[in-house]
């Protein structure tokens, strides 16, 4: 009991960070008290802005938390620069740039649609992962699995917002485009975790993050001024809501184990919808919330089923 609660504790933190990126992009009432928001245009290049603002604090913190429970990471990173462990390292590298390219794409998403849609969408990436997973590893989905990612799918499809279709069809792309980056970073951490432990992989993909998020700066023109003040807060909090998530994960992956963790991190597009109704009061439709159930209820089913 106390690891699923560190889990779901970690998978709240996580919901959090998303929710601040939205207030980051819009104007809203946090907890209908504060008048608080929309402090940058929400686009592509923004998205790099805020990213290279929240990881340039993340890996700090994660670097200090990390040896807490994970005492060997800078052994295991000096060991990967040894030539035998070479192609172990490119992979985890690659890895960071597949972990910098979803964060991108799910920011921008985050921006344009509501936060629980998007992120809801982002997590049809067990479909994605399933179907490559059979491409390179020969895993072929069951009948059952198969059945799992048609409702995956179908529930994502009504979740998509049926107003103002320019930017919507941008955000939904978008979303779904992350899940897209987000599967083959799972996929390429499978394969990286037969040689390397997963914490190590972890602080790299976050160090190869920071360093593209902030190449991707060069690109950055500021169109306006801008309040620095309240974004290097809301970097702040991402931050601590990141390390804070991943750390929480980690002691929980633990207590009880990878497969049950993901089981419980399913529930992310509920808990999502649930916080930022109360954070920032946004409200979904019947439909939609029905959507969000409906996702959230077969990746649960799908990474039980790989359970077995």
């Amino acid at each position: 009991m106390i690891g699923f609660l560190i889990v779901l504790l970690g998978a709240v933190f996580f919901c959090f960070q998303n929710v601040i990126v939205r207030i980051l992009f819009n104007e809203y009432t946090v907890a209908g008290l504060l008048q608080t928001g929309g402090f940058v245009v929400p686009s592509l290049p923004n998205s790099f802005l805020l990213m290279a603002m929240r990881m340039v604090l993340v890996v700090p913190l994660v670097s200090a938390m990390t040896p807490l429970f994970y005492p060997a990471l800078w052994w295991d990173l000096k060991k990967l620069g040894q030539q035998q462990h070479r192609p172990d390292l490119i992979r985890s590298l690659l890895g960071g740039v597949f972990m910098y390219l979803y964060l991108a794409l799910l920011y921008f998403s985050v921006g344009l649609i509501p936060t629980g849609i998007a992120l809801t969408l982002f997590f049809t990436f067990p479909v994605f992962t399933a179907l490559l997973s059979w491409y390179f590893f020969g895993d072929a989905p069951s009948r059952f699995r198969w059945m799992v990612m048609g409702l995956v799918l179908f529930g994502s499809a009504l979740t998509v917002p049926q107003t103002g279709l320019t930017a919507n069809a941008l955000g939904v792309g978008l979303g779904v485009g992350s899940g897209v980056a987000y599967a083959i970073y799972t996929v390429l951490a499978q394969k990286s975790f037969e040689q390397v432990h997963p914490v190590p992989y972890t602080w790299i993909s976050f160090a190869v993050t920071l360093v593209l998020s902030c190449i991707s700066l060069l690109f950055w023109t500021q169109p306006e001024a801008i309040e620095w003040g309240p974004l290097w807060i809301g970097g702040l909090l991402s931050a601590i809501a990141t390390s804070s998530g991943h750390l929480l994960n980690n002691m929980g992956i633990r207590l009880i184990g990878a497969t049950t963790a993901s089981i419980i991190g399913a529930t992310n597009p509920a808990l999502t919808v649930v916080l930022a109704w109360f954070a920032i009061q946004e409200t979904l439709n019947p439909l939609q919330i029905f959507g969000v159930i409906l996702v959230t209820f077969s990746v649960a089913l799908l990474s039980r089923e790989k359970r077995k």
